[in-house]
């Protein structure tokens, strides 16, 4: 069993230290609350034990961290100060137990072991119900490598409370689908979840499609429209693309965390909302921070639990999973009866390092289920920048043939990676913007 003792009395905390770890418990310490709430984010633990008085932090606001990071966990304050009042609110925001310094060891003991039974108990009762969730997020979130056991975890903890969520990674890993599995097993999976795709928003629109307006706001505006923070209520919203989000619009969202009201655009009227706000981003949101270009204010308050989706060449273990699925779903919708995929194609997918991730291959298996003929895909369905692997392993070709090839690849993977937006290509590829067009025309490549 793991205990995380968070005291800043460094004697009084060695002196705990021993006297857990000769009962057969595993102790991570903490001197403040910082490094108490990095500890707790990132590892497990059955038990807390807590000093009241910190440096940083009080043990009472400390307690309602961990309620919104890990619900379950129980947490035992532990104190020179004691009083009633601190006692009740103590209790109040969750503690499991109150104990007095000096700690009497048998009454320690005794308390930590019914907090860990109460945790089992929890744990067990919780534990069907998982599985049930689990189930069905399995037939949407394919995986069996470890990076993504380790994310679905995260996702099964980041359900059990209400915390803002920050999901990072790459284009096309499958962030949506992880925001709504912690929506579907979350309390609010008989709510709304509502998805607003930030990026593909021109900037005068973001406003009015989250917040909302009435009639005669601006040109164009005749009837009211909810806005999708309103509609969300009650359940969860997803911003998708969080690091493209406007600096004004940013200062409106903080505002809307910070109050949970809202206000549609042309009124003044303030509607109050209960919401579970989940974000996503695949830009390096500190560099954006530390650049300006993003409020370091509304990151800490978004950032609380932080679930990184790892690309698909880092999981590619899970690839022959998902080319099964993507067959299925396919060949199915083409009423073709198409079994697999040949040992040969398999290889040329699994040696691509997917720029565009998931979607990217499913965008592949689509195109092949649609020109294979016979029951098995072959390396002839595939699409041609695949083959140029091949081909270039085996030396074949004209020189300047191969380097057309590679160079329509790179081009291709940089613009499915961006969804076609081509400044963002061209940056990536390190020419202009009017050389990627004419590149574009020359290879006839269509989006």
């Amino acid at each position: 069993m793991k205990i995380l003792l968070i005291e800043d009395e460094e004697a009084q905390r060695i002196l705990l230290k021993k006297i857990l770890e000769k009962e057969g418990y595993s102790v991570s310490e903490a001197g403040d609350g910082k490094t108490g709430i990095e500890l707790f984010t990132n590892e497990d633990f059955d038990t807390v034990l807590l000093d009241q008085r910190l440096p940083d932090i009080s043990g009472i606001e400390l307690i309602e961290k961990f309620k919104e990071i890990g619900p379950v966990v129980p947490v035992i304050m532990i104190t020179a100060y004691a009083n009633v009042r601190d006692a009740v609110k103590a209790m109040k925001k969750g503690a499991f137990h109150y104990l007095n310094k000096p700690v009497d060891t048998d009454e320690l003991l005794i308390t930590i072991q019914k907090a860990i039974d109460a945790l089992n108990l929890k744990r067990e009762n919780e534990e069907l119900k998982r599985q049930l969730r689990i189930k069905y997020q399995s037939e949407r979130i394919i995986y069996k490598s470890e990076k993504m056991e380790k994310v679905m975890s995260l996702v099964y903890r980041a359900a059990q409370s209400d915390a803002n969520v920050l999901i990072t990674g790459e284009s096309g890993t499958g962030k949506e689908l992880v925001a709504g599995a912690i929506h579907n097993l979350s309390k609010r999976k008989d709510k709304n979840f509502v998805v607003a795709h930030l990026a593909a928003l021109p900037e005068t629109l973001i406003e009015a499609e989250l917040f909302g307006y009435e009639r005669g706001a601006f040109t164009g505006a005749d009837k009211r429209r909810i806005g999708k923070f309103e509609f969300a209520s009650g359940g969860t919203i997803f911003l998708d693309e969080i690091g493209d989000l406007p600096p004004t619009t940013q200062v409106k969202l903080l505002r809307v965390l910070q109050e949970k009201k809202i206000t549609r655009l042309g009124s003044n009227e303030v509607i109050p909302i209960d919401i579970r706000i989940i974000c996503a981003t695949n830009k390096d949101i500190e560099g954006e921070v530390k650049g300006g270009r993003f409020r370091d204010d509304l990151y800490y308050r978004l950032n609380v639990i932080r679930i990184h989706v790892p690309s698909l060449r880092e999981r590619k273990e899970d690839i022959p999973l998902l080319v099964d699925n993507f067959i299925k779903i396919y060949a199915q919708r083409e009423n073709k009866k198409i079994a697999g995929i040949t040992d040969e194609a398999m290889k040329m997918i699994t040696k691509y390092n997917f720029p565009g991730n998931i979607r990217e291959l499913e965008n592949i298996i689509e195109r092949a289920i649609v020109f294979a003929r016979g029951e098995l895909i072959t390396s002839d369905d595939l699409p041609e920048y695949l083959k140029i692997q091949k081909a270039y392993n085996l030396g074949t070709g004209k020189l300047n043939e191969i380097v057309e090839k590679i160079e329509r690849e790179l081009i291709e993977s940089a613009l499915k990676k961006y969804d076609y937006n081509q400044t963002r290509a061209a940056e990536e590829l390190g020419i202009s913007e009017r050389v990627l067009r004419y590149k574009i025309k020359k290879y006839r490549i269509r989006e």
